[in-house]
């Protein structure tokens, strides 16, 4: 569900006004005076909710079954039956993300990038701890939380609802949005944590926008390089395990989970909806795409790439695109090398 302090909930509304919004059809046998109170996850989701099953790469079927949603957006066609939970009522729709789409517009029309007014620069309802500093140009939101002996550098946004910890250092120009940030972060100039994933619904006649209700975790003594930027989850959230360390301009997707003590070098860019155990290390320009599932102590080598959905089992360094443990990888490079001075030597070259 989206978090209050971040989002405003227009709701509740009625099954009759979703499906009309969403351009779904009012199922057999349903009340159309239900009451639907929020949006949710397929995990996070209760009997007043609705949820969405888009039954795409990396989507568990079976969150379908145990979903204890009131409500669930499905597609009209599927390879296999569906097999959801008795008593929830399904609304099949020819594209689930566009339905989505437009309930979350019904829910939550102003989640998008808000500017909010206030008369002075630290807004009367944030708290601040003692021995806070505040560079000149700083901007807190209405009920945001800074920390004891946190240090915010000069043209540093912290948007409404934000609690930043304990003895943290933010550097210059950071805009930081619907997130929670742990004690002893440090944050270099540019960053840009909280804001909207990069989620559309693609039809034909274009591109639409799906709002995104999520938030950012950053865990205590987590490092953000200048210019990186980590999206807000869609629903759920997107979290920088404890002590994890990230380099200058990183791209770290929607609803990503990074584990503890991992780090990421320069220019590497991560896709949505991922999931790394501890102790991960990424190198330089690594691609890493959606859905993708890395093991405690994975190492991936510089410019390696994997497809969506890829498994790779922890202790074990990748290199490559796709991604291949690194001995196997280099055997296919001296293969190649190999091929290419024969192929040369035999006049083909």
């Amino acid at each position: 569900m989206a978090d209050p302090r971040f989002y405003d909930n227009r709701g509740p509304f009625t099954l009759e006004e979703v499906c009309k919004a969403a351009g779904a059809a009012l199922p057999p046998h349903a009340d159309a005076r239900s009451r639907i109170s929020d949006l949710a996850s397929l995990t996070g989701a209760g009997p007043d909710h609705l949820t969405f099953f888009s039954g795409g790469a990396g989507v568990h079927a079976a969150d379908l079954g145990q979903t204890a949603a009131g409500f669930c957006f499905v597609p009209e066609k599927t390879s296999k039956p569906l097999n959801y939970r008795a008593g929830m009522s399904t609304l099949p729709v020819a594209s689930v993300q566009h339905a989505f789409a437009a309930a979350a517009r019904l829910f939550y029309p102003d989640s998008g990038l808000v500017a909010w007014a206030q008369q002075t620069a630290v807004d009367p309802s944030a708290t601040i701890g003692n021995n806070v500093l505040l560079s000149p140009g700083v901007v807190i939101g209405p009920g945001a939380e800074i920390g004891d002996g946190t240090r915010i550098g000069p043209n540093t946004v912290i948007g409404r609802g934000v609690a930043v910890g304990k003895r943290c250092e933010i550097g210059s120009n950071v805009t930081i949005a619907n997130a929670y940030v742990g004690d002893e972060v440090l944050i270099l100039p540019g960053a840009q944590i909280g804001q909207p994933g990069f989620g559309f619904a693609s039809g034909a006649s274009g591109h639409i926008k799906i709002p995104q209700l999520g938030r950012v975790i950053l865990q205590d003594r987590v490092e953000i390089g200048s210019c990186t930027t980590i999206d807000r989850g869609a629903l759920g959230d997107t979290v920088i395990g404890e002590g994890t360390k990230l380099d200058n301009l990183i791209q770290i997707g929607h609803n990503t989970h990074l584990g503890r003590h991992g780090i990421v070098v320069a220019q590497a860019g991560i896709a949505g909806s991922c999931e790394f155990g501890d102790f991960v290390v990424i190198g330089p320009q690594v691609g890493i795409a959606d859905h993708v599932k890395i093991g405690s102590g994975a190492r991936v080598a510089a410019r390696g790439g994997s497809q969506p959905g890829a498994v790779l089992e922890g202790g074990i360094d990748y290199g490559g695109a796709p991604l291949r443990p690194v001995r196997e990888w280099i055997r296919e490079m001296h293969a190649l090398t190999n091929l290419a001075k024969k192929s040369k030597r035999d006049g083909h070259g």
